[in-house]
């Protein structure tokens, strides 16, 4: 009897079907996972088979590692590694299935681990978290947004992630530190940091906002990306005290340079973007201005201009010139480039339409550097750090001269012109 080339390929594609399950497992045993994953895009055949095979406690027990602690960084990076190939796998095996049935086969096999949940693991050094995270940015990279809507609520259902949030945005900040730092870290490490394209980053810090009212958002996007204290707690009274190492701020810019800086999206705009600035900096009291210019400072020219011009179109002139000062002061501090400070204060004059609007602008910028040494100089005769005072009155006046330097070279420059 002669057989077709269709008959022959179908017969060899059901091989594996024919197999008694147990010497298809033995096979699928002899397997890497990146390997099983390929397979199960074969056939539908192979793809059920392929499930029924990871459905099993002895896959499980042997696949799903359990162990996040007291690991050197190279062990560490394999756990992650094959974490992203489980991730891969349970995509590819899940692929015809409709969204909610996908998460309720693969994260439901992964809520028994311990270092996977936001109560159980107390371990410092767990990369728990960091696992799980790679996991599912590899299990959902790809998928459209209304269904990344329905991961984002199915793990808020099965975590208890928003009653979480509630817990520690509506009572004092620092009261649950305990609390705060598992939300950190979950959220960090589970749906934000594994993403590494802004705009995938910008759509879960989104859902992880979105559900509270703006102070509270201010409040969460401190507990997610502000300073960290020595010991690990989040740093409530860092901004809000003078002597804020110049990089503390950064991971806060960077998430708000992510909310607001790429395409915008209904209800997320740089309005939103500078009333979130305005409550979160009076948290949990109002922070020192230099805590505020260095903030501004690093989220770049253009926001800086927009929340400086806004307060003086609003009438807060001279509370905006102090903080023009602080800029100045953080710009020479941090290694910043003068010509930077200068640019955007030659962009607020421009608020000002006749010459004596701002001659006059420039005349209380001019007190306002005046007075902010004053209070230098009062503090170093009459306060304690007298030594660190004196080292910023010294950095003031420096760069007073190197602002002032800058004027006087543009305005000669224009002369020659």
């Amino acid at each position: 009897m002669t057989t077709t080339r269709s008959q022959r390929k179908n017969s060899g594609g059901n091989f594996l079907q024919r197999l008694p399950s147990e010497v298809l497992h033995m096979i699928l045993d002899k397997m890497s996972v990146p390997e099983i994953s390929v397979l199960s895009m074969v056939s539908k055949e192979i793809t059920s088979s392929v499930v029924k095979y990871i459905d099993t406690n002895a896959w499980k027990n042997k696949m799903i590692n359990q162990s996040f602690h007291h690991s050197s960084p190279s062990r560490q990076r394999s756990i992650i590694e094959h974490y992203r190939d489980l991730g891969l796998l349970f995509k590819r095996c899940t692929l015809l299935q409709p969204t909610k049935e996908r998460l309720k086969f693969t994260v439901h096999r992964f809520l028994q681990v311990p270092c996977f949940t936001l109560e159980w693991c107390l371990a410092p050094d767990c990369f728990g978290f960091s696992s799980y995270g790679a996991f599912l940015q590899t299990l959902v990279a790809g998928w459209d947004e209304l269904e990344c809507q329905r991961v984002f609520t199915f793990v808020c259902d099965i975590t208890n992630l928003l009653h979480k949030m509630e817990s520690v945005v509506t009572v004092t900040p620092g009261v649950r530190w305990y609390q705060e730092v598992q939300v950190r870290h979950f959220c960090r490490q589970v749906l934000l940091d594994p993403w590494p394209n802004q705009i995938e980053c910008q759509f879960w810090l989104q859902q992880l906002l979105r559900p509270w009212a703006l102070v509270r958002q201010a409040h969460l996007l401190f507990i997610l990306y502000g300073p960290l204290q020595p010991e690990g707690t989040i740093s409530w009274q860092g901004p809000v005290q003078r002597g804020l190492p110049h990089n503390a701020l950064w991971e806060l810019a960077r998430a708000i340079l992510t909310l607001f800086s790429t395409q915008e999206v209904k209800g997320w705009n740089t309005d939103s973007g500078l009333a979130i600035l305005e409550e979160l900096f009076v948290l949990p009291q109002p922070w020192h201005l230099e805590s505020i210019a260095r903030l501004l400072v690093l989220c770049g020219s253009k926001f800086c201009y927009t929340f400086l011009a806004r307060k003086i179109l609003s009438g807060q002139l001279l509370e905006t010139l102090r903080l023009i000062v602080y800029i100045i002061l953080v710009c020479e501090m941090d290694g910043y480039q003068m010509n930077w400070a200068l640019k955007l204060v030659q962009q607020l004059c421009r608020l000002f339409s006749t010459p004596p609007e701002k001659f006059s602008f420039v005349q209380h910028l001019e007190n306002a550097f005046s007075e902010v040494a004053r209070e230098f100089f009062q503090f170093s005769v009459t306060g304690n750090n007298r030594e660190e005072i004196f080292h910023t009155v010294c950095f003031l006046l420096d760069s007073s001269a190197r602002f002032h330097t800058r004027v006087l070279y543009k305005l000669m420059k224009q002369d020659a012109n």
